[in-house]
């Protein structure tokens, strides 16, 4: 690992001047604080800001980026007013991150910066993410990808730069919660992360609300299901229902990245039309 992170540094350090999608986790917070390393000032934390993405999330990344050392800028994204990303196909990612990126390219533009960079690892390649597709085609190259660095490989050596990322589970933005079709709205992305908030409260760190209109079904980590269903639960009951809900379910299954490509099962996903070219 020490080899391949002095690869990167060299990387970094040749590309003189970056702007760098940072939302806050794991893979962008180790980018960035490479980048530091490699680039110090040269190196731009660009924060998108969007009601896909949770408030609390937004204000850890400001504070994470000012920790590491580096300048940052805020653009607000209006991904949700494109009716190609809040009719909820399985592409909307790729009409999200094309919007991200185009607003990280204009800033990085306005500072005579060349190079953007964003912060998929080598684990990524094999999931379903249109996303990366975007950023992509708007020009943004993954350091960490390109030089294979897995999630696992990330973890470890953030924890050894004193990253407080190191350990933090993974985010992904609240539409996800949403099954493919049924319209992404703001008042549904409010009440997602008032009841993910409400459980995080509770000393639960991952979990995810998905969103069946009246019924949230909840997925944590199997081994807290017992606590939630148990001592937690009549709080639990409490705060979904205060968040907006009918009806509180929890999974059984547990936690599972991606669960709502489940139903995508029976396509494969490189057969799916990805539109949605500009935002």
């Amino acid at each position: 690992m020490e080899t391949k992170y002095k690869t990167l540094i060299d990387l970094l350090r040749s590309f003189k001047r970056v702007a760098i999608a940072f939302s806050g986790g794991v893979d962008s917070a180790f980018l960035l604080a490479a980048a530091k390393e490699a680039l110090g000032k040269d190196a731009l934390a660009v924060i998108g800001r969007s009601p896909t993405y949770p408030e609390r999330e937004y204000t850890a990344a400001k504070a994470l980026a000012e920790s590491i050392g580096v300048p940052y800028a805020v653009i607000d994204t209006d991904e949700i007013e494109n009716p190609a990303f809040s009719s909820n196909p399985p592409s909307r990612c790729y009409v999200c991150k094309t919007t991200l990126f185009t607003g990280i390219r204009e800033v990085a533009q306005q500072r005579d910066i060349d190079v953007l960079l964003e912060g998929s690892n080598a684990d990524d390649a094999g999931d379903f993410r249109p996303g990366m597709a975007a950023a992509k085609k708007l020009g943004a190259r993954a350091p960490l990808l390109e030089l294979g660095f897995t999630k696992d490989e990330i973890r470890r050596l953030s924890k050894d730069m004193g990253l407080p990322t190191w350990n933090k589970p993974a985010m992904a933005c609240l539409s996800s919660r949403i099954p493919y079709g049924e319209e992404i709205s703001e008042p549904k992305l409010r009440r997602i992360e008032a009841a993910e908030n409400a459980i995080r409260d509770m000393g639960i760190a991952e979990v995810r609300v998905r969103d069946h209109g009246s019924v949230a079904r909840i997925e944590v980590n199997p081994d807290q299901i017992g606590t939630l269903a148990g001592p937690g639960r009549h709080q639990l009951v409490t705060a979904v229902k205060e968040a907006g809900y009918t009806y509180v379910c929890l999974d059984l299954e547990g936690y599972r990245t991606g669960a709502m490509n489940e139903m995508l099962s029976d396509t494969d996903p490189t057969s799916i039309e990805i539109k949605g070219d500009s935002a």
